[in-house]
């Protein structure tokens, strides 16, 4: 019987895990392919206070999985086939084994809505980007295109209009989906140009974005966008799959939870993009794991008086 397991090792998980080993609770996470999450495949990170420097993602993965190694959590890279969250026993079964814990902590965070594009995921990090916040400022006075026509989007092509050249917006319709007083803001901006009725049908470059292709949808008309790189902001699908019908989400399967980290079932918590909240970033991210840490620690003390 362990303390505490924690399904997921991105950043949430893993500091999770730093702050539940530091509280001296027996933690085992569950990592199904390569620790570090989405913060692994981005090019390179530099907004994450206390790096003055950038760093690209896969060292900082390294980095934040050293640190929680250097408190003792052990990783266990397997596929959790089925969790069984009710009781004061939670139990997580793997194909060969069945684990039981006193509580969980959900970490399995989320991935971005892709185009489904040849070279999509092969220029990830090289002009390919689904976070605007995170990469812009790597396009300064570049050419770059921002697909999708919602508020994150049309906040997106705002945001690297500060930034960059020029900003091609593409949307699928001819009006944006986004809220009116930000559609009208983009709308005014004369650095964004808006290509209405249209979807990227190709991503063109060598060895990095060069351009991307661009379809009418009404005409069929074909065209060609010269540009160094493209943000899809096309919606974020959280892994939420394994806690179906388990614990309370919302209508896009996000887990909802208080401040606390907990969820609708006692002695289970959640922490990072999984859960609903208003900004997806790593330094939210890493604040939730640690919450989540505190407060199942807190279960274990108070409810099951252990």
């Amino acid at each position: 019987m362990r303390d505490i397991i924690i399904i997921g090792g991105g950043l949430a998980g893993l500091t999770a895990g730093m702050y539940t080993k530091r509280a001296g609770l027996d933690t085992l996470l569950f990592e199904k392919m390569f620790t570090g999450g989405q913060a692994a495949t981005t090019n390179l990170i530099e907004n994450y206070p206390g790096f003055d420097d950038p760093i690209s993602g896969p060292d900082f993965a390294m980095r934040i999985e050293n640190h929680a190694r250097k408190f003792g959590l052990e990783i266990q890279y397997d596929e959790i086939k089925e969790l069984q969250l009710e009781g004061p026993v939670k139990k997580v079964l793997t194909d060969n084994k069945v684990y039981e814990a006193k509580a969980v902590i959900l970490a399995m965070g989320a991935e971005p809505r892709k185009l489904g594009l040849d070279k999509e995921e092969e220029f990830r990090g090289r002009g390919v980007s689904y976070c605007a916040t995170c990469d812009g400022a790597f396009f300064r006075d570049k050419d770059v295109a921002v697909v999708g026509g919602g508020d994150t989007a049309a906040e997106d092509a705002l945001f690297l209009a500060q930034y960059v050249n020029k900003v091609y917006l593409i949307h699928r319709r001819d009006t944006l989906r986004a809220t009116k007083i930000i559609a009208d803001r983009v709308l005014a901006n004369e650095k964004i140009e808006k290509v209405w009725d249209s979807v990227v049908t190709g991503i063109n470059g060598d060895d990095k974005v060069t351009g991307i292709e661009v379809e009418n949808v009404k005409t069929r008309a074909k065209k060609e966008i010269k540009l160094d790189g493209i943000f899809i902001a096309i919606g974020v699908i959280p892994n939420s799959e394994l806690v179906q019908g388990k614990v309370e989400m919302n209508e896009s399967n996000y887990i909802l939870t208080d401040d606390s980290m907990r969820t609708n079932v006692p002695g289970v918590f959640a922490a990072g993009d999984i859960r609903q909240k208003p900004l997806l970033q790593l330094v939210t991210a890493a604040a939730d794991g640690a919450i989540a840490a505190y407060s199942a620690q807190k279960y274990i003390i108070e409810e099951l008086g252990q």
